[in-house]
């Protein structure tokens, strides 16, 4: 996008800027949101706007990305050091606090590319400064050097402590001595100039046994240099020059091998202010209601709730759109009535919009495939160019006449005014006319009602008026799409305490066309001001409806939900019941002594079993009607790669890798299964980001080989067992053990129904003589 400096201007871009900018946390990011420049197209903006969404995806799960405090730019820094070769220890210093933080962000980066690919293009800017971090690691943090930087210099300085101590050694021995004590301001050894000195009386400098390095601040004494100390003194200065000298050396060295890493460096830096932008941005969401506007490859927008955020809390949202039914929108009303505001609002949002930000717009806001913003705002007169408030809007207009494409956005406030009426009507209807032609987006703002009458007629242009309320004389600031607006000057004069003469005087001056066209918006306001309100009151009553029937519909399915699962909980009695009554007529059988009557009870047991069978089959059709109902195949969705569901009699979800027809091949953890789609249903989770077609499920931790649950009833054991086998599948487990004890065998029984109706187990036996025997059921799982 294309923005000139005077729309820049008008618009008060600067400012808004600086609204953002105070809510970044370094000077950097402060700098990145002063300085960004719009995308040049729309595939660049998608990208913008999908990396801060990325970002912001990431903070809502796991917080902000790594962040010191003390951040400054370095730019400057290494401006200044390809010219001088030197940085100092403090510019050092704070390059080693970026490249620090660059490190940390990238490793960061780098771990969550996989869950967030447009992590990428942060990470393509972000090189390895390990080595530079390593080199700078020397430096404490006061911006000295550790001894350690050089041997050289480790050398020197122990050298140099030595020699202090000597030196420390010989001056507690000077102030011993009571005719030297006496001429001191002060019993303390000082170092200046690099040499070891005492603050020695002004009168009694004649007296003391040395010679003069320096004098006081206020004067009054001065600083003196024992003769004994001197040639100790000028050992210590000689190692202190050493000192700097190599001190200088190593800046220098790393000044070096900085230089040949500008461009990386600043890139870093780069990075590091879009980071603290994006936070600055987030904040603005979080405060001030931002929202990120949907993108259209067309040339329109469509503001919802739109506020310039230049009028803080006192301003009011409006709702306006071009582009559409109209290429034109032409915005009436009386002055101060927020016409100029609403255009400088929707040049705001497009604008910023275009450079990947949230916009002061609510949910639903669209922005499309704005190329240019063109304007011409407010009052251009030039006293040195002799140009009147008129000359100086035409030629402002005629510049953007020349620039214009079908994509571009204009906007035009009062349009035709500072000349003769009738001419500049003519005019300013002529120029819409053009644009027109043209194709351009365009906004203007008019007080002239034969530019009103040629709106209302013109295909491709739409009216609008702010709304006024005349009993206050005030503006609502509410934009009426299709009503034009009246001036009501006269009106206004007459509220404002004008004379009723003139006021009649005014109204007979005026032509009885104008009179009649004034009225008959005054009388479509009204119409359409009582419409609207019937029309807000109709939905509001219509949401409130809409909700009660939310209401209802959620409490049918709870009930039905409830009703199934108390069937299906009789059922499993039932069958349970029948199992164990099959299980003890067959014990009684096999313990009968009499042969005749065996035969007999075994005729009997296999008669009632076919009746047994009956009821089992009735309540396996019946789980089988439930879970068809509550599966997919129940919806008018279509299951499509990368869709999260939910396996029906487990709370485990799984990602749809494939659908064929009435089955579908879905992921969970490392394993993958075929199951009927009348096993699944949707899951409440989003549906899963999977770059380069990768599915990406974190597994379960600490899920052991087996399971005891000997001892426990059905109703304890069984959703432990259940539950345990959903994580074991998922942890990526091929078999695993349930121990469940031999007892009567009815816990076994339950346990090895459970696993016939896991469609994810592939098969369960008993265990063997050395796994446990009937005391444990071993598991399966498909792969």
């Amino acid at each position: 996008m294309y923005i000139d400096d005077t729309a820049y201007k008008s618009l008060e871009i600067d400012k808004i800027n600086k609204i953002i900018a105070k809510k970044c946390r370094s000077e950097i990011g402060e700098m990145v949101a002063e300085n960004i420049k719009p995308a040049h197209d729309m595939t660049e903006l998608k990208a913008r706007q999908s990396l801060f969404s990325s970002v912001e995806r990431y903070r809502d799960k796991n917080g902000d990305l790594p962040w010191t405090s003390g951040l400054v730019s370095v730019a400057f820094y290494l401006e200044y050091a390809e010219e001088n070769g030197l940085l100092s220890g403090e510019e050092l210093l704070k390059i080693r606090v970026l490249l620090a933080l660059a490190g940390k962000i990238k490793a960061r980066l780098y771990e969550e590319k996989e869950n967030y690919c447009e992590f990428a293009l942060l990470l393509r800017e972000l090189r390895d400064f390990e080595d530079e971090t390593e080199m700078l690691s020397v430096i404490d943090e006061d911006a000295h050097l550790y001894d350690c930087a050089s041997e050289k210099l480790a050398q020197i300085r122990d050298k140099m402590r030595g020699l202090k101590d000597t030196i420390r050694r010989k001056a507690h021995a000077i102030l011993n001595e009571p005719s030297v004590s006496v001429l001191l301001q002060e019993r303390v050894l000082a170092l200046r100039n690099g040499r070891y000195v005492f603050l020695v009386r002004q009168d009694a400098m004649p007296l003391f046994p040395g010679s003069v390095v320096d004098r006081s601040g206020s004067g009054n004494s001065v600083y003196m240099e024992p003769r004994s100390l001197m040639t100790a003194n000028n050992e210590y200065s000689k190692l202190y020059g050493e000192e700097m000298v190599e001190e200088t050396r190593i800046f220098r060295e790393f000044t070096a091998k900085l230089i040949k890493r500008k461009n990386a460096i600043l890139a870093a830096e780069n990075v590091m202010g879009t980071i603290d932008l994006f936070y600055a941005l987030s904040e603005m969401m979080r405060i001030y209601k931002w929202r990120l506007p949907e993108l259209s490859d067309k040339a329109k927008f469509s503001l919802v709730r739109a506020r310039h955020p230049l009028l803080g809390e006192k301003s009011v949202p409006i709702e306006i759109k071009c582009g559409d039914d109209f290429r034109i929108l032409v915005i009436t009303g009386p002055n101060t009535g927020g016409k100029t505001v609403a255009l400088k609002t929707a040049g705001v949002c497009a604008y910023f919009a275009w450079l990947g930000f949230p916009i002061p717009a609510g949910e639903g806001s669209q922005i499309g495939n704005i190329t240019e913003i063109f304007t011409d705002i407010g009052d251009e007169q030039s006293i040195e160019q002799s140009l009147s408030t008129f000359s100086a809007h035409i030629m402002r207009i005629s510049g953007i006449l020349n620039k214009i494409t079908s994509s571009s956005l204009v906007m035009l406030d009062e349009l035709g005014a500072g000349t003769d009426p009738e001419e500049g009507a003519a005019l300013g209807i002529a120029i819409l006319d053009w644009l027109r032609e043209k194709g351009a987006l365009v906004l203007a703002t008019t007080h002239h009602n034969p530019i009103k009458r040629y709106a209302l007629a013109t295909d491709k242009i739409e009216t609008a008026s702010v709304e006024f309320d005349i009993t206050t004389l005030s503006p609502t600031y509410k934009i009426l799409v299709g009503i034009p607006g009246r001036s009501n000057a006269i009106l206004i004069a007459g509220k404002l305490g004008m004379k009723r003469t003139i006021i009649n005087r005014a109204q007979k001056a005026i032509n009885g066309h104008e009179v009649s066209m004034e009225d008959l918006i005054g009388e479509l306001q009204e119409k359409r001001t009582k419409l609207e309100y019937e029309i807000e009151a109709a939905a509001k009553s219509r949401k409130e409806t809409e909700k009660l029937e939310r209401s209802y519909e959620a409490k049918i399915k709870s009930l039905e939900e409830k009703r199934d699962d108390i069937i299906a909980k009789a059922d499993k009695k039932a069958v349970s019941i029948i199992k164990n009554a099959e299980e003890s007529a067959k014990a009684l059988i096999k313990n009968m002594e009499d042969a005749e009557s065996e035969a007999k009870a075994r005729r009997e047991l296999e008669k009632k079993r076919s009746h047994f069978h009956k009821i089992e089959d009735i309540a396996t059709k019946r789980e089988e009607k439930i879970e068809k109902a509550n599966s997919i195949a129940a919806t008018t969705h279509t299951l499509t790669e990368g869709d999260t569901v939910t396996l029906i009699g487990t709370n485990k979800t799984a990602t749809v890798v494939e659908c064929n027809g009435k089955k579908a091949r879905i992921r969970a953890g490392v394993a993958e299964i075929e199951v009927p789609i009348t096993k699944l249903k949707l899951s409440e989770q989003k549906k899963q980001e999977t770059p380069k077609g990768r599915i990406y499920i974190s597994r379960p931790k600490d899920v052991p080989s087996s399971i005891m649950v000997r001892g426990m009833t059905i109703d304890e054991a069984m959703p432990i067992v259940e539950q345990y086998l959903d994580r074991a599948y998922c942890a990526g487990y091929d078999t695993v053990t349930v121990i469940h004890g031999r007892g009567e065998g009815i816990l076994r029984r339950e346990v090895q129904d459970l696993c016939k109706r896991l469609p994810y187990i592939k098969e369960h036996n008993l265990g063997g003589p050395h796994e446990g025997g009937y005391g444990v059921t071993v598991v399966k799982f498909k792969r």
